[in-house]
């Protein structure tokens, strides 16, 4: 049981994050686009899937005790993960969109159509959705965002869509507006890159406090205690082993919440 611990800390060590696989990745590859990307990120294994995977593991390994706290934890850990990474790609989606309301008010101040300048913008955002949506909000302003949309950049969207009504009904430079909503949209995205910069200390203590308890474990069974056995094996061991896992949660769940209240 021990060694499949280890073997699975290991693996997830190991796995490779959204870098290291774009440096892995075949140059044929290079040009795919985001859809095909985001559809490849959607296809990993979610929360359910998770849960059901450790706890199997668990099972195999262990009681059914310990299966049913291991699927427990991985669920409540790959939702966490997703939800993170789901609120990095936002804030890579509001930064294209910022990227495309560079390029539209450069053409603009250029003398550039609005037209011509839309297809420029649409070129200049990494992320074909947001482009798309940056084209919608250009030509078609005032239009209802379609729903499954995240909120930033819905709302970024419709500040292009007023800043583009309010072009046409009064005649002010629409060069202006749209570099006034890019400034805004950049200024909170280094904000929050600050932030998370200094909520950084705080997360990895909180994560190096959580895994002590492992440690203690293993150190246990380093002298010869064989305090998973206790844990396990007896009454009192597992009321333990319960009441730990629940603080461990506990306390990994506030501290997320105070670092988000801050991030906020």
């Amino acid at each position: 049981m021990t060694g499949g611990l280890v073997v699975a800390a290991l693996a997830l060590l190991l796995w490779p994050d959204r870098r290291t696989a774009r440096r892995l990745r075949p140059r044929a590859a290079v040009g795919i686009s985001t859809r095909a990307r985001r559809v490849r990120l959607a296809a990993l294994p979610g929360p359910g899937t998770a849960m059901v995977a450790a706890g199997a593991v668990a099972a195999l390994a262990s009681t059914p005790l310990v299966a049913a706290l291991a699927a427990l934890t991985g669920f409540l850990g790959v939702r966490s993960w997703t939800s993170r990474r789901r609120a990095r790609r936002a804030e890579d989606r509001l930064l294209s969109v910022a990227e495309g309301l560079g390029a539209l008010g450069a053409e603009l101040r250029s003398g550039r159509s609005v037209d011509a300048a839309t297809e420029t913008a649409v070129a200049a955002c990494q992320d074909e959705d947001c482009g798309a949506a940056l084209a919608r909000a250009l030509r078609a302003p005032g239009m209802e965002a379609p729903s499954g949309q995240e909120p930033e950049l819905a709302d970024a969207l419709g500040r292009v869509s007023a800043g583009v009504l309010l072009s046409a009904r009064t005649g002010c430079s629409l060069a202006a507006v749209t570099a006034a909503v890019e400034d805004d949209m950049r200024v909170r995205h280094r904000v929050g890159l600050e932030l998370r910069t200094a909520t950084a200390g705080p997360r990895a203590s909180a994560m190096l406090l959580a895994g002590l308890p492992a440690l203690g474990l293993a150190m246990g069974s380093g002298v010869g205690a064989d305090p998973w056995r206790v844990l396990t094996a007896t009454g009192t061991g597992q009321v333990l082993l319960v009441v730990g896992v629940a603080l461990e949660l506990a306390g990994l769940s506030w501290s997320e919440r105070m670092v988000r209240r801050a991030v906020r």
